[in-house]
């Protein structure tokens, strides 16, 4: 289906083929939801089932969440413009958690179907009709959902994550149904009701786990550890580039990615020359990773002994309050009475103590080393892992 319907189909960080991907999978999801709400609301009306009649709604408003991925992913193609400089690619996120809304909102009505059937129970009739139709729905369902996990894997769509894991939770919930109806048939007690709670359980569950995973993106979450990777063994490969440091990446949607960061080069080094390094270095982010980076030099003190000594002794120290802490930007001001040394400490963000609390520990563990020492600390907070 891919090479026949998606146009340079490998080439999933552009924008326009992760729109064709979101259009196929939208229209395969909107077709085959309405042919199979249709059969359930057929078996439904035969049955008199209300979790049959029910699942039929689910599908319905599976078919409804189609569209809006369809829709989603068409927005979220569009270039950006005055009003949006960073482009439209988080609507795709935000249409993931319209999915992810409407699944929840047919849990709770199935809820309220379900229950009242269980105070008022109804008799329902056997068909082998209804079974069999209940039964394809499954294994419609079952291929939907390896069918949209599969493009969502193929070009990391929270979008295509939420509506394949709807399509498992309507197997599920398709399979309780039916052995809701053969159990009635053959034991004589009626059980719909209590299989239409299941069944509702399980779609509140599939919308809650979908939400959560189109929220966090919205919120800031941390990058891909790979990529992280990618832009620092790239950075470094340059020889001229002494360290990194101040790594932030900015996630405006899929295939939209923006980066900043802090290069350490020597402070003895040609700027001009060092400056056409880091040009390049921006440009070959772009062309590996489809990111825009910005990266801001930060001159140091490579070739002076004493220096790095220094640097080196306050990373131990520093690494005493917390072993993870790391160390950047050292400058050291020695006069006749004390030493000034200057840095930036990065503090994960589980170390129990606060900026100020680590400041102070620092500064009496330089002064324990050397009574001349005097420390002026900034403190940071890393955004990767």
């Amino acid at each position: 289906m891919l090479r026949r319907f998606v146009k340079d189909y490998q080439n999933v960080k552009d924008p326009a083929v992760r729109e064709r991907y979101g259009t196929m999978s939208g229209i395969v999801g909107i077709l085959l939801n309405l042919l199979l709400s249709l059969g359930k609301f057929i078996a439904g009306v035969i049955t008199a089932s209300v979790s049959v009649t029910a699942d039929a709604f689910n599908n319905l408003s599976d078919a409804a969440s189609s569209l809006v991925t369809l829709v989603g992913f068409r927005l979220a193609g569009q270039k950006a413009d005055d009003d949006h400089p960073f482009g439209h690619g988080r609507i795709e996120y935000l249409a993931g958690l319209a999915v992810s809304v409407a699944i929840m909102l047919v849990g709770v009505e199935l809820f309220k179907s379900a229950v009242g059937k269980i105070l008022h129970p109804e008799e329902v009739a056997f068909s082998l009709l209804s079974a069999a139709i209940l039964a394809a729905s499954i294994g419609v369902k079952l291929w939907m959902y390896f069918f949209n996990r599969n493009l969502g894997r193929r070009i990391n769509s929270s979008a295509m994550a939420a509506t394949a894991a709807d399509a498992l939770s309507d197997c599920v919930a398709t399979g309780a149904v039916l052995l809701g109806l053969v159990v009635g048939h053959f034991s004589g007690v009626s059980i719909d009701g209590w299989v239409g709670v299941l069944v509702a359980a399980f779609v509140l569950r599939a919308g809650w786990e979908s939400a959560k995973d189109t929220i966090s993106p919205l919120l800031g979450q941390p990058p891909d550890p790979e990529l992280v990777r990618g832009i620092l063994s790239t950075v470094l490969a340059h020889r001229e580039i002494a360290g990194v440091h101040d790594l932030v990446v900015h996630d405006y949607g899929p295939g939209n990615i923006m980066a900043s960061l802090h290069a350490e080069v020597s402070i003895d080094a040609d700027m001009g020359e060092t400056h056409d390094v880091i040009d390049n270095i921006e440009r070959e982010l772009a062309k590996k990773y489809r990111i825009q980076a910005t990266i801001h030099m930060d001159p140091i003190v490579t070739n002076d002994a004493r220096v790095n000594a220094r640097k080196e002794e306050m990373l131990a120290l520093a690494q005493e309050i917390d072993g993870d802490i790391t160390l950047h930007d050292f400058r050291m001001t020695e006069g006749p009475t004390h030493t000034n040394l200057i840095f930036d400490l990065v503090v994960p963000r589980s170390c129990p103590l606060s900026d100020e609390e680590v400041r102070r520990e620092m500064a009496r563990l330089a002064q324990e080393r050397d009574p001349r020492y005097l420390t002026v600390i900034q403190v940071d907070h890393p955004y990767i892992d």
